[in-house]
This record gives structure tokens, C-alpha cells and sequence, in this order.
């Protein structure tokens, strides 16, 4: 089987939480043929090259979504008066001002799906003056979302801006019917969003399945980055509309959508998912790095038994305020417990800004733990409260410390919480994303943004060793079954083969006969094996004949 593994910021780059699943699934495939199509989120992550591929990967293509488009090529009149035509649909769905917007959104974008694969891109098209005086034009109609109405020329550039590098899948030279997406068996898009817009061209336009696969609901994170990017209001508007017309398309011609817990699940119901379609698959994490950690059992060292643990990327949504209030609280009570804060580094921004803030209230709130809040800087390990960045092997981070904290205020699929649960460790846990979920009654889990909770959890199993053990033990079987790469690789090998069953066979030019019609046995189950019959490598010496020699010792 061919594979189109269509991928945005992930796989096969180095960077990317999405790549970190996606190889561990390609490499579990070894019996199939996979092709990569990548889309880029930035100059760094290209800089960064990509990871170690296995032999089954056959192709990689990439498109970068960062930079400016480099098509200058300019249409026709007949061409130009189609894109009018099907950019105005994409903008009335956009603005809300027309009653079928799933509707005139599917038209717009298949619409311009087919421009572009005839005249071979859209990019100029997209930033035109013909682009900004449709939407123009929809944002002042009646009907239109509220504030858009008063859409500054500024805010219409910026818009055709963002949309162009939303729709630049559609212009990309991936579509061919023989070294492109039209010759793949199947296309498993690891995300509602851009990239499956190349998904949803090669079902329109070759009949390939679409899965979907979202650990992280895309809709979600555009929801959440529009604030953070300095958009306008009347811009954020659109870009969600957009973006939520998109993913519902995406989930309409999706044969199965995997989400990979509840809390998505939950989010693409309501972005209008068929139930009948969702199939829960969790992420797989490789349990071997934190076997000899697991294996061994809650600790025996009295100062390690008495450490906290926090092990993540230094971001405001991890809300690294809220657990050093509630370690204030703990040291209040029990003087001789300490805390390690394990840093990754942050994607935001400010990260470096809120780590500082962040060593500077541990400072305030634990005043001996001064020296430790320094982190990297020289700190003693006895310091009550270290910051220092992750090293070493995957579990040695969790190896610090007795008790494993999440103290997140928003979470999608805790990865980190599992390798918590991997190696033993009992955990307590904010109710946030997937985390109840994960975590299934062998933890702690507190109310987020709740210090008081928070500490009151972590000083119940700090008190008690029995539970400490009985419950990392439960933690550690729980995941190992529900949890690791095994079980994610057995259930993708098993969706595949049940859609490929599903669809029609394609008739190549080799299987049919002068009048359409399939011939038996045209592709002999002998064509896939190793041997003279197809020149495979690995040939065994008994099978290395001449041609037109009999087979066996019969009579020629």
C-alpha cells in the first residue's frame, strides 16, 4: 500500500511535536510505501533539517507556508473571470452572508483547486485587486458577521495575506496522477487544517480515501493564536470563520477522523464531525527509554521519595505561578520537601520573560530557595527550588523525584503526564485536556489554577508511601496498555486495511482490456514476492531461472 502522509510543521522535520508520532508510525510500517508532503511553518524549522528517515519512505516533498509566494504568473481573461467567481464564494461563506456557507465554502475551494491545477497556481490571483474587492464586497453586505462592516484597506491586505498562505496547498505541484497524490492508495492528513487541504484534492480530483488524524484539534490552536498575534478584531473574525469552514470540510470527506482523546473528540463533534466517523486512536510513546525507571518502582532514597517533580516547556499555559504558590504552601508544612522544575524550551515569544519571572517569585516565595532559582546558573541540587533544562535519557527527569506534577491551566493530550506514568510515578494533575482521561483513577487530579488543591494533593502522597507505590504501579500498567507505540501502530495498520477494502479499485492501464473492462489476475499475487518474477531484490538461488524456463520438473 502507497501512503500520502500529509504533515504542517511536523514530520519530517526536526522540530514539531506532530513528527514525534508520525516516525514512530512510519517506522512501524515497514510493509508499506510512504510519501511525505510537509508544510513548513518557518525559516528556523527548515534550518533544522530533518529526522533520520526509514527506507519505506519513498518521497518527500516540502512547501514552505512562511515566506512570500514565489508564482508571478498572471491569468487569462476567461481564467480571471473564474477565480472572480469562486473567490466570491469563498468570501460570502467567510462573512456569513449566505445560508449554505459549508456549501459556497466547498464550491470556492474546489472551485479554485481546479483553477489552479489548470493554469498551475493561484498565489498573484489570491493577493489581486480582484481578491480584496470581493471580500470587500462580502464584509460590507448585509447579513455579514458583526464588525465587519467598518474593514480597513489595512485589515483587507492582511487578510488576503493569511488566506493565500492558507490556500497555497492548492497551488503546489503535488498533484500528479504518477509521482504525486493521484497515484497513492490512501492520504492520512495529521491535521484538519492546511494540509489536508491537499487531502481534499486528491479525493475530489483521484477518488483517494482521507484519514484525519488530530492530537492537537488545529481549529483549536488558530483560535488560540489569533489573539496572541495582534490581529485586528475584524481579521481574528475571519480567519476563525475560515478556518472552521475549512476543518468542516475536512471532516465531511474524511472516511474516518482518529482523534486522539476525548477532549478532541469533543471539539470536532462540534465543528460537525459524524460521530459515525470517530474513532479514537491515542498517541504512541516508545516505553523502552523508561522501562529500567518503571521497572525499579517508587524510590527507597528518603530526599529523592520527598522531591516534586515538574518536567515541561516554560510557557504561561503551563502555569509554573500556580505550582510554586502551592510548593510555598507545601514547605510550609513539610519543610524538607523540594521541588525540580525540568525546563524544555518554550515556543512562545516571551518564554524567556516568564522563566525569568518565574525564578524571581521562587525566590520571593521560598527565600532559601534563592540560589536554586538561579537554575542553570551553578544552583545546589539541595536548594528547595531548581530550575534546570531537561538532559540526559527521557526518563531521568522523572528519576528526581517521588510525586510527578502537571499544574497546566490549558493541556491537549498530556505526552509528558504518560512518561510521568511510564516510569512509576505517582502524579497529581490539574483537570485540564485529555488529562482525567489519561489518567483514568491511578492519580491525584485538582481543580486548575488552584494552589490550596494543588498542594493539599501533593502533600496527601508525599505523606503516604503505600499509595505513592500503589498508585505509580497502577499509573505504569495503565499506560503500558493503553499508551505506547505498539497499540498506536496496530491500530493505524488495521484502519488502513479496512478503507482500502473499502474503496474501488482503480483500473490502471495494465489491468483492463480494450473495452474498460478488468482483466483476472492481472496484477498475479507472484508480483509481490520476492524472486525472478519480478526482479525483487533477495531473490533466492532456486528461483533464479532463465526466462521462458519451466517451472518445476515438468515437461516443456
Amino acid at each position: 500500500m502507497r501512503i500520502g502522509l500529509l504533515a504542517e510543521g511536523g514530520y519530517p522535520y526536526a522540530s514539531g511535536e506532530a513528527g514525534f508520532w508520525c516516525d514512530r508510525l512510519v517506522r512501524g510500517l515497514a510493509q508499506h510505501v510512504v510519501d511525505v508532503y510537509a508544510l513548513s511553518r518557518s525559516a528556523r524549522q527548515e534550518d533544522g533539517g530533518w529526522v533520520s528517515l526509514p527506507p519505506q519512505v519513498a518521497r518527500v516533498r516540502t512547501a514552505a507556508l512562511w515566506e512570500p509566494p514565489r508564482d508571478a504568473r498572471r491569468h487569462g481573461r476567461h481564467a480571471r473571470r473564474r477565480f472572480a467567481t469562486h473567490v466570491g464564494q469563498l468570501a460570502q461563506a467567510v462573512c456569513g452572508t449566505r445560508e449554505d456557507a459549508d456549501g459556497s465554502f466547498a464550491e470556492g475551494v474546489y472551485g479554485l483547486a481546479e483553477l489552479a491545477r489548470e493554469s498551475g497556481g493561484l498565489a498573484p490571483a489570491l493577493r489581486s485587486e480582484a481578491a480584496l474587492r470581493a471580500l470587500e464586497s462580502a464584509c460590507r453586505a448585509p447579513g455579514a458577521r458583526r464588525g465587519l462592516h467598518g474593514v480597513t484597506v489595512t485589515e483587507l491586505l492582511a487578510l488576503a495575506d493569511r488566506l493565500e498562505r492558507a490556500l497555497r496547498p492548492l497551488s503546489l505541484d503535488w498533484y500528479g496522477e504518477e509521482d504525486g497524490l493521484g497515484a497513492v492508495d490512501l492520504c492520512h492528513a495529521t491535521s484538519a487544517g492546511r494540509a489536508a487541504l491537499a487531502g481534499l484534492v486528491a479525493k475530489r480530483f483521484f477518488g483517494v480515501p482521507l484519514l484525519v488524524t488530530e492530537y492537537g484539534v488545529r481549529l483549536r490552536a488558530h483560535y488560540l493564536a489569533g489573539a496572541e498575534a495582534g490581529l485586528s478584531a475584524p481579521v481574528r473574525t475571519l480567519l476563525a470563520s475560515f478556518h472552521r469552514l475549512l476543518a468542516a470540510e475536512v471532516y465531511r470527506q474524511a472516511a474516518v477522523i482518529t482523534p486522539g482523546n476525548t477532549h478532541a473528540r469533543r471539539w470536532q463533534e462540534r465543528c460537525g464531525a459524524d460521530r459515525a466517523k470517530l474513532r479514537t486512536v491515542y498517541p504512541g510513546i516508545d516505553a523502552e527509554p523508561f522501562a529500567a525507571v518503571g521497572e525499579a518502582g517508587d524510590t527507597v532514597d528518603p530526599g529523592v521519595a520527598r522531591t516534586l517533580v515538574w518536567v515541561g516547556r516554560v510557557e504561561p499555559a503551563k502555569d509554573l505561578i500556580t505550582l510554586l504558590h502551592a510548593f510555598a504552601r507545601v514547605r510550609e508544612r513539610e519543610p524538607d520537601v523540594r521541588l525540580r522544575i525540568i525546563t524544555e524550551p518554550g515556543r512562545g515569544r516571551n518564554s524567556a520573560a516568564y522563566l525569568a519571572h518565574c525564578k524571581a517569585l521562587a525566590a520571593r516565595l521560598v527565600p532559601a530557595g534563592a540560589a536554586g532559582a538561579a537554575g542553570a546558573a551553578g544552583s545546589s541540587d539541595d536548594a528547595p527550588v531548581v530550575f534546570a533544562p531537561r538532559s540526559g535519557g527521557p526518563a531521568e527527569a522523572y528519576a528526581a523525584g517521588g510525586v510527578s506534577v502537571l499544574s497546566s491551566a490549558v493541556e491537549g493530550f498530556p505526552a509528558g503526564l504518560v512518561e510521568a506514568m511510564l516510569c512509576g510515578r505517582a502524579t497529581v494533575s490539574t483537570d485540564v485536556g485529555a488529562v482525567v482521561e489519561v489518567i483514568g483513577g491511578t492519580g491525584l487530579v485538582v481543580p486548575p489554577r488552584n494552589a490550596p488543591a494543588l498542594a493539599d494533593a501533593c502533600l496527601a502522597l508525599l505523606r503516604d508511601p503505600e499509595r505513592r507505590a500503589r498508585l505509580g504501579a497502577a499509573a505504569r500498567a495503565r499506560a503500558l496498555e493503553l499508551f505506547t507505540a505498539e497499540q498506536n501502530v496496530a491500530a493505524f495498520r488495521g484502519i488502513y486495511l479496512e478503507l482500502l477494502s473499502h474503496t474501488p479499485a482503480r483500473r490502471t492501464a495494465e489491468a483492463v482490456n480494450a473495452a474498460g473492462d478488468p482483466v483476472p489476475f492481472a496484477h498475479p499475487a507472484e508480483d509481490f514476492l520476492q524472486g525472478a518474477w519480478t526482479g525483487r531484490p533477495g531473490t533466492p538461488a532456486w528461483a533464479e531461472r532463465p526466462v521462458g524456463a519451466p517451472v518445476g520438473g515438468g515437461r516443456g
